[in-house]
This record gives structure tokens, C-alpha cells and sequence, in this order.
């Protein structure tokens, strides 16, 4: 069993920056390539970055190319998702999931989600 949990959330202004982190834990975790998606008030839960098991082909939505970075500590797995010249409409639960790739309903574990919240 995989066991995936976040950290990292809290509140920030603006144009301001934000680090998560997400941990997972259990059998071959290291094999398993990881994502982040968010769900908003009122919206549906989407993609947000996505990267290999062994920190290959970083991927984003559109939304947030250019101002996200996904990226993964070869030494003990951590994966970071580094928020830069964050919006108010990237206030979300972030969510951290293991064990597939981009579609939600292809990974295997997810995390609890962390709130992310940008306030104008």
C-alpha cells in the first residue's frame, strides 16, 4: 500500500511564491511517477503538474506553464511543487497523487490536499 501525504500550504499575496511538498511512502514508491492537481470553491479538480519516477519530463497545465515548477529529490523522493507569481485563481486544495500519469483517474494514492490560498 502507498501512503501520500502533503505539506507546505498556507496563504500569500498575489505575485508572491509558495513551495509544497509531497511524501509518499509504501512498496517500489520510488518507481512511481507523481502528480499535483487542485480543486478550487465550486470547481472540479484538475491537472496541475506531473513528473516521472525518476524526475524525467516535467509537465504542467497550461495554466500555471511558465509560473510552476514540478520537480523531484533524487536523494529521498520528495517531490516539490514551487509556486511562483501566484494568482488569486490558484487558490485551491493542492492535492499530491501517486502511481499514474496526468489523468486523475490513472493514479493510485492521493494525498489529503493542503489549501493554497492568494489573496488579491
Amino acid at each position: 500500500q502507498v501512503q501520500v501525504k502533503e505539506s507546505g500550504g498556507g496563504s500569500v499575496q498575489a505575485g508572491g511564491s509558495l513551495r509544497v511538498a509531497c511524501d509518499a511512502s509504501g512498496r517500489a514508491v520510488s518507481r512511481l511517477n507523481m502528480g499535483w492537481f487542485r480543486r478550487a470553491p465550486g470547481r472540479n479538480r484538475e491537472f496541475v503538474a506531473a513528473i516521472y519516477f525518476n524526475g524525467a519530463r516535467p509537465t504542467y497545465a497550461d495554466s500555471v506553464k511558465g509560473r510552476f515548477t514540478i520537480s523531484r529529490d533524487s536523494a529521498n523522493g520528495t517531490v516539490y511543487l514551487t509556486m511562483n507569481n501566484l494568482k488569486p485563481e490558484d487558490t485551491a486544495v493542492y492535492f499530491c497523487a501517486a502511481g499514474g500519469w496526468i489523468t486523475a483517474s490513472s493514479y493510485s494514492a492521493w494525498g489529503q490536499g493542503v489549501q493554497v490560498t492568494v489573496s488579491s
